[in-house]
């Protein structure tokens, strides 16, 4: 079934309308995972200084004992990204879901609102899961000296 013609205005009036808030999630997850990856990118730097350390610095070898914290750090902000760019896709998908079936007159509902439900879903375990590596990212080693 090709589509008859051009979109009028009008049908492109309300697929916009309809996107408007996915768009917006679409935006608040880009932020986000910049967010995560910026803080992905700290722990590795620590964890790289933390490993240059030499065993007979005794003045700086306690520090070591902050990598397996760091690891469980990463490991969670790791998945925190992998759910946030599942998220992000799946909000593309409902907009691209969008302008197709309307654009060939095809019921879209059901498709959508299961997509965005699955897409908020996965944004809330992202936030899930950085708000656990944000409980453990403070530790005594990180304010001495």
């Amino acid at each position: 079934m090709l589509p008859m013609g051009p979109p009028s205005i009008d049908q492109l009036s309300r697929i916009i309308a309809t996107v408007a808030a996915p768009a917006f999630l679409l935006g608040a997850v880009a932020s986000f995972i910049a967010v995560l990856i910026s803080r992905i990118n700290r722990v590795v730097d620590r964890s790289q200084i933390l490993h240059a350390i030499v065993d007979d610095d005794s003045s700086k070898a306690y520090l070591k004992a902050d990598i397996p914290r760091l690891k469980r750090r990463a490991a969670l902000l790791n998945r925190s990204l992998l759910c946030s760019i599942i998220s992000a896709i799946l909000t593309a998908l409902i907009i691209i879901v969008a302008f197709i079936s309307s654009m060939f007159s095809m019921a879209h509902e059901y498709g959508v609102a299961i997509l965005f439900v699955a897409a908020l879903v996965l944004f809330c375990l992202s936030l899930i899961d950085l708000a656990r590596e944000a409980r453990i990212a403070l530790h005594e080693n990180d304010f001495r000296a």
